[in-house]
Protein backbone atom coordinates (compact mmCIF):
# COMPACT_ATOMS: atom_id res chain seq x y z
CA UNK A 1 0.00 0.00 0.00
CA UNK A 2 1.33 3.42 -0.97
CA UNK A 3 1.60 6.06 1.73
CA UNK A 4 1.44 9.83 1.47
CA UNK A 5 4.62 11.64 2.37
CA UNK A 6 4.68 12.74 6.04
CA UNK A 7 3.50 16.30 6.64
CA UNK A 8 6.44 17.03 8.96
CA UNK A 9 8.80 16.66 5.99
CA UNK A 10 7.60 20.02 4.71
CA UNK A 11 7.71 21.96 7.95
CA UNK A 12 10.02 24.99 7.79
CA UNK A 13 12.16 23.50 10.56
CA UNK A 14 12.81 19.95 11.78
CA UNK A 15 10.18 18.66 14.21
CA UNK A 16 10.64 16.42 17.24
CA UNK A 17 9.95 13.41 15.02
CA UNK A 18 12.69 14.55 12.64
CA UNK A 19 15.19 14.61 15.50
CA UNK A 20 14.07 11.15 16.61
CA UNK A 21 14.65 9.84 13.07
CA UNK A 22 17.94 11.68 12.65
CA UNK A 23 20.14 8.60 13.39
CA UNK A 24 18.39 6.72 10.59
CA UNK A 25 19.05 9.66 8.26
CA UNK A 26 22.77 9.44 9.04
CA UNK A 27 22.66 5.71 8.34
CA UNK A 28 20.92 6.42 5.01
CA UNK A 29 23.63 8.95 4.13
CA UNK A 30 26.41 6.52 5.07
CA UNK A 31 24.93 3.72 2.93
CA UNK A 32 24.63 6.13 -0.02
CA UNK A 33 28.31 7.06 0.31
CA UNK A 34 29.62 3.47 0.48
CA UNK A 35 27.49 2.45 -2.52
CA UNK A 36 29.26 4.84 -4.90
CA UNK A 37 30.28 3.04 -8.10
CA UNK A 38 32.79 3.91 -10.78
CA UNK A 39 31.01 6.10 -13.31
CA UNK A 40 30.88 4.96 -16.90
CA UNK A 41 31.45 7.42 -19.74
CA UNK A 42 29.70 7.12 -23.10
CA UNK A 43 31.49 8.83 -25.99
CA UNK A 44 28.86 8.20 -28.67
CA UNK A 45 26.01 10.00 -26.94
CA UNK A 46 25.53 13.01 -24.65
CA UNK A 47 23.67 12.36 -21.41
CA UNK A 48 21.42 14.92 -19.72
CA UNK A 49 19.96 14.03 -16.34
CA UNK A 50 16.81 15.69 -14.98
CA UNK A 51 16.74 14.72 -11.32
CA UNK A 52 16.04 15.89 -7.82
CA UNK A 53 17.29 15.60 -4.27
CA UNK A 54 13.79 16.23 -2.84
CA UNK A 55 11.82 13.00 -2.98
CA UNK A 56 9.05 13.32 -5.60
CA UNK A 57 6.84 16.06 -7.01
CA UNK A 58 9.44 18.42 -8.45
CA UNK A 59 8.46 18.51 -12.15
CA UNK A 60 11.20 16.27 -13.58
CA UNK A 61 9.07 14.68 -16.29
CA UNK A 62 7.60 18.01 -17.41
CA UNK A 63 11.07 19.54 -17.66
CA UNK A 64 12.43 16.53 -19.57
CA UNK A 65 9.65 17.03 -22.13
CA UNK A 66 10.40 20.76 -22.50
CA UNK A 67 14.11 20.08 -23.05
CA UNK A 68 13.18 17.50 -25.69
CA UNK A 69 11.10 20.16 -27.47
CA UNK A 70 14.07 22.55 -27.50
CA UNK A 71 16.35 19.88 -28.97
CA UNK A 72 13.72 18.92 -31.56
CA UNK A 73 13.64 22.50 -32.78
CA UNK A 74 17.40 22.31 -33.26
CA UNK A 75 16.95 19.06 -35.22
CA UNK A 76 19.03 17.20 -32.66
CA UNK A 77 18.11 13.52 -32.47
CA UNK A 78 17.24 12.98 -28.82
CA UNK A 79 15.39 10.37 -26.77
CA UNK A 80 14.26 9.69 -23.22
CA UNK A 81 15.74 7.16 -20.80
CA UNK A 82 13.52 5.90 -18.00
CA UNK A 83 14.25 3.20 -15.47
CA UNK A 84 11.51 0.59 -15.43
CA UNK A 85 9.61 1.09 -12.19
CA UNK A 86 6.20 -0.68 -12.41
CA UNK A 87 4.49 2.14 -10.49
CA UNK A 88 5.70 4.83 -12.92
CA UNK A 89 3.93 3.69 -16.09
CA UNK A 90 2.12 7.05 -16.14
CA UNK A 91 5.41 8.91 -16.66
CA UNK A 92 6.53 6.38 -19.27
CA UNK A 93 3.31 6.98 -21.23
CA UNK A 94 3.65 10.77 -21.05
CA UNK A 95 7.27 10.71 -22.19
CA UNK A 96 6.41 8.37 -25.08
CA UNK A 97 3.94 10.95 -26.41
CA UNK A 98 6.84 13.34 -27.06
CA UNK A 99 9.60 11.05 -28.25
CA UNK A 100 11.25 7.66 -28.31
CA UNK A 101 11.55 6.36 -24.76
CA UNK A 102 13.94 3.57 -23.84
CA UNK A 103 12.81 1.75 -20.70
CA UNK A 104 14.81 -0.89 -18.87
CA UNK A 105 15.53 -2.06 -15.33
CA UNK A 106 19.08 -0.82 -15.96
CA UNK A 107 19.60 2.73 -17.19
CA UNK A 108 22.90 1.69 -18.79
CA UNK A 109 21.17 -1.02 -20.82
CA UNK A 110 18.50 1.46 -21.94
CA UNK A 111 21.27 3.87 -22.93
CA UNK A 112 23.03 1.18 -24.96
CA UNK A 113 19.83 0.73 -26.99
CA UNK A 114 19.71 4.48 -27.63
CA UNK A 115 23.30 4.36 -28.89
CA UNK A 116 22.45 1.48 -31.25
CA UNK A 117 19.69 3.66 -32.71
CA UNK A 118 22.24 6.47 -33.17
CA UNK A 119 20.61 9.05 -30.91
CA UNK A 120 22.77 12.10 -30.23
CA UNK A 121 21.38 13.02 -26.81
CA UNK A 122 19.71 10.94 -24.10
CA UNK A 123 17.47 12.74 -21.61
CA UNK A 124 17.22 10.86 -18.34
CA UNK A 125 13.97 11.38 -16.43
CA UNK A 126 15.37 10.79 -12.92
CA UNK A 127 18.66 9.06 -12.21
CA UNK A 128 20.62 11.74 -10.39
CA UNK A 129 21.42 9.23 -7.64
CA UNK A 130 22.51 6.57 -10.16
CA UNK A 131 26.26 6.81 -9.68
CA UNK A 132 27.10 4.34 -12.47
CA UNK A 133 26.66 6.92 -15.26
CA UNK A 134 28.75 10.02 -15.94
CA UNK A 135 26.27 12.66 -17.09
CA UNK A 136 27.40 15.47 -19.37
CA UNK A 137 24.85 17.81 -17.83
CA UNK A 138 22.63 17.54 -14.76
CA UNK A 139 19.65 19.61 -13.63
CA UNK A 140 18.28 19.43 -10.09
CA UNK A 141 14.56 20.18 -9.80
CA UNK A 142 12.81 21.71 -6.81
CA UNK A 143 9.14 22.48 -6.37
CA UNK A 144 8.73 26.21 -5.67
CA UNK A 145 6.29 25.56 -2.87
CA UNK A 146 8.16 22.92 -0.85
CA UNK A 147 11.78 23.66 -1.86
CA UNK A 148 13.90 21.58 0.57
CA UNK A 149 11.15 20.95 3.12
CA UNK A 150 12.58 20.73 6.63
CA UNK A 151 16.07 20.30 5.15
CA UNK A 152 16.63 16.81 6.58
CA UNK A 153 17.59 13.58 4.85
CA UNK A 154 15.22 10.61 4.53
CA UNK A 155 13.47 9.50 6.76
CA UNK A 156 13.77 12.60 8.97
CA UNK A 157 12.95 14.74 5.95
CA UNK A 158 12.40 14.60 2.18
CA UNK A 159 15.99 14.95 0.93
CA UNK A 160 17.68 12.10 -0.93
CA UNK A 161 21.09 13.79 -0.71
CA UNK A 162 22.82 16.35 1.43
CA UNK A 163 22.48 19.93 0.17
CA UNK A 164 26.24 19.95 -0.39
CA UNK A 165 25.61 17.85 -3.50
CA UNK A 166 24.25 20.96 -5.24
CA UNK A 167 27.82 22.18 -5.54
CA UNK A 168 28.48 19.24 -7.90
CA UNK A 169 25.34 19.55 -10.00
CA UNK A 170 25.39 23.39 -10.35
CA UNK A 171 22.15 23.75 -12.36
CA UNK A 172 18.96 24.29 -10.34
CA UNK A 173 15.39 24.42 -11.65
CA UNK A 174 12.61 25.93 -9.55
CA UNK A 175 9.32 24.59 -10.93
CA UNK A 176 5.83 25.64 -9.88
CA UNK A 177 3.41 28.52 -10.07
CA UNK A 178 4.09 32.15 -9.19
CA UNK A 179 5.80 31.68 -5.84
CA UNK A 180 8.63 34.10 -5.05
CA UNK A 181 11.79 32.19 -4.14
CA UNK A 182 14.39 34.97 -4.16
CA UNK A 183 15.27 34.41 -0.50
CA UNK A 184 15.82 30.72 -1.16
CA UNK A 185 18.16 31.47 -4.06
CA UNK A 186 20.09 34.03 -2.02
CA UNK A 187 20.47 31.53 0.82
CA UNK A 188 21.83 28.82 -1.49
CA UNK A 189 24.14 31.21 -3.32
CA UNK A 190 25.76 32.22 -0.03
CA UNK A 191 26.76 28.57 0.49
CA UNK A 192 27.31 27.61 -3.16
CA UNK A 193 28.12 30.73 -5.23
CA UNK A 194 28.54 28.86 -8.55
CA UNK A 195 24.92 27.70 -8.86
CA UNK A 196 22.89 28.48 -11.99
CA UNK A 197 19.17 29.05 -11.42
CA UNK A 198 16.30 28.57 -13.86
CA UNK A 199 12.64 29.18 -13.08
CA UNK A 200 9.47 27.84 -14.66
CA UNK A 201 5.73 28.26 -14.26
CA UNK A 202 3.11 25.63 -14.97
CA UNK A 203 0.92 26.63 -17.90
CA UNK A 204 -2.53 25.13 -18.45
CA UNK A 205 -2.84 24.18 -22.12
CA UNK A 206 -6.47 23.07 -22.38
CA UNK A 207 -8.23 25.82 -20.45
CA UNK A 208 -10.61 26.33 -23.38
CA UNK A 209 -11.84 22.73 -22.95
CA UNK A 210 -12.77 23.30 -19.30
CA UNK A 211 -15.57 25.56 -18.08
CA UNK A 212 -14.23 27.46 -15.07
CA UNK A 213 -17.83 28.41 -14.18
CA UNK A 214 -18.50 24.78 -13.26
CA UNK A 215 -17.96 23.43 -9.79
CA UNK A 216 -15.16 20.85 -9.61
CA UNK A 217 -14.20 17.95 -7.41
CA UNK A 218 -10.46 17.61 -7.93
CA UNK A 219 -8.29 14.59 -7.20
CA UNK A 220 -4.68 13.59 -7.81
CA UNK A 221 -2.04 11.07 -6.81
CA UNK A 222 1.08 13.02 -7.72
CA UNK A 223 4.15 14.13 -5.81
CA UNK A 224 2.76 17.58 -5.07
CA UNK A 225 -1.02 17.82 -4.96
CA UNK A 226 -0.97 21.36 -3.54
CA UNK A 227 0.90 22.73 -6.57
CA UNK A 228 -1.77 21.25 -8.87
CA UNK A 229 -4.49 22.73 -6.69
CA UNK A 230 -2.83 26.17 -6.59
CA UNK A 231 -2.56 26.19 -10.39
CA UNK A 232 -6.32 25.63 -10.65
CA UNK A 233 -7.08 28.34 -8.12
CA UNK A 234 -4.82 30.80 -9.95
CA UNK A 235 -6.84 30.03 -13.09
CA UNK A 236 -10.11 30.84 -11.23
CA UNK A 237 -11.45 27.28 -11.00
CA UNK A 238 -14.22 26.69 -8.47
CA UNK A 239 -12.80 23.80 -6.45
CA UNK A 240 -15.53 22.48 -4.15
CA UNK A 241 -13.54 19.52 -2.88
CA UNK A 242 -10.00 18.28 -3.41
CA UNK A 243 -8.85 14.72 -2.68
CA UNK A 244 -5.20 13.77 -2.37
CA UNK A 245 -3.87 10.25 -2.96
CA UNK A 246 -0.27 8.96 -2.61
CA UNK A 247 2.15 9.55 -5.49
CA UNK A 248 1.69 7.11 -8.43
CA UNK A 249 -1.44 5.75 -6.76
CA UNK A 250 -3.12 2.75 -8.40
CA UNK A 251 -6.80 3.70 -8.42
CA UNK A 252 -9.44 1.04 -7.80
CA UNK A 253 -12.92 1.23 -9.27
CA UNK A 254 -14.22 1.76 -5.74
CA UNK A 255 -11.99 4.85 -5.36
CA UNK A 256 -13.53 6.31 -8.50
CA UNK A 257 -17.04 5.40 -7.38
CA UNK A 258 -16.49 7.37 -4.17
CA UNK A 259 -15.27 10.37 -6.18
CA UNK A 260 -18.37 10.17 -8.39
CA UNK A 261 -20.56 10.10 -5.27
CA UNK A 262 -18.87 13.22 -3.87
CA UNK A 263 -19.22 15.02 -7.22
CA UNK A 264 -22.90 14.11 -7.53
CA UNK A 265 -23.58 15.27 -3.96
CA UNK A 266 -21.91 18.62 -4.72
CA UNK A 267 -23.32 19.03 -8.25
CA UNK A 268 -19.77 19.14 -9.58
CA UNK A 269 -17.62 17.98 -12.48
CA UNK A 270 -14.56 15.81 -11.83
CA UNK A 271 -11.07 16.97 -12.71
CA UNK A 272 -7.63 15.37 -12.36
CA UNK A 273 -4.15 15.53 -13.90
CA UNK A 274 -3.10 13.88 -17.14
CA UNK A 275 -0.69 11.66 -15.17
CA UNK A 276 -3.57 10.42 -13.04
CA UNK A 277 -5.94 10.04 -15.99
CA UNK A 278 -3.63 7.63 -17.82
CA UNK A 279 -3.51 5.42 -14.71
CA UNK A 280 -7.30 4.98 -14.65
CA UNK A 281 -9.02 1.92 -16.06
CA UNK A 282 -10.85 2.71 -19.30
CA UNK A 283 -14.22 2.01 -17.70
CA UNK A 284 -13.45 4.51 -14.93
CA UNK A 285 -12.55 7.42 -17.23
CA UNK A 286 -16.09 8.33 -18.21
CA UNK A 287 -17.04 11.92 -17.33
CA UNK A 288 -13.61 12.64 -15.84
CA UNK A 289 -11.72 15.58 -17.32
CA UNK A 290 -7.98 16.17 -17.00
CA UNK A 291 -5.58 19.07 -17.29
CA UNK A 292 -2.87 19.27 -19.91
CA UNK A 293 0.07 21.30 -18.67
CA UNK A 294 3.54 22.34 -19.71
CA UNK A 295 6.39 24.18 -18.05
CA UNK A 296 7.03 27.70 -19.30
CA UNK A 297 10.79 28.20 -18.90
CA UNK A 298 11.50 31.81 -18.00
CA UNK A 299 15.27 31.78 -18.72
CA UNK A 300 14.88 29.78 -21.94
CA UNK A 301 17.70 31.53 -23.84
CA UNK A 302 20.08 30.87 -20.96
CA UNK A 303 19.01 27.21 -21.04
CA UNK A 304 19.58 26.95 -24.79
CA UNK A 305 23.15 28.09 -24.24
CA UNK A 306 23.61 25.48 -21.53
CA UNK A 307 22.26 22.76 -23.83
CA UNK A 308 25.31 23.11 -26.05
CA UNK A 309 26.53 20.37 -23.70
CA UNK A 310 29.73 21.58 -22.18
CA UNK A 311 31.51 18.75 -20.37
CA UNK A 312 30.59 19.48 -16.77
CA UNK A 313 31.91 17.19 -14.08
CA UNK A 314 29.27 15.87 -11.68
Amino acid sequence: MKLKKPKFWDYKKPSLLSYILFPLSKLFEFISLINIKKKKNFENIKCICIGNIYLGGTGKTSLAIEIKKILDKKNIKSCFIKKNYPDQIDEQILLSKFGKTFIHSSRIEALKKAILHKYEIAIFDDGLQDKSISYDLSFVCFNKKNLIGNGCLIPAGPLRENLKSLNRYKNIFLNGNNENNENFKIKLLKKFPDLNFYETNYKLLNLDELNINDNFVVFSGIGNHSTFLNMLIENKFKVIKDIEFPDHYNYSSRDIEKIYEIAKKNNSKILTTEKDFVRLKNEDKKNIKFTKICLKIIEIEKLKEKLKIKNEVN
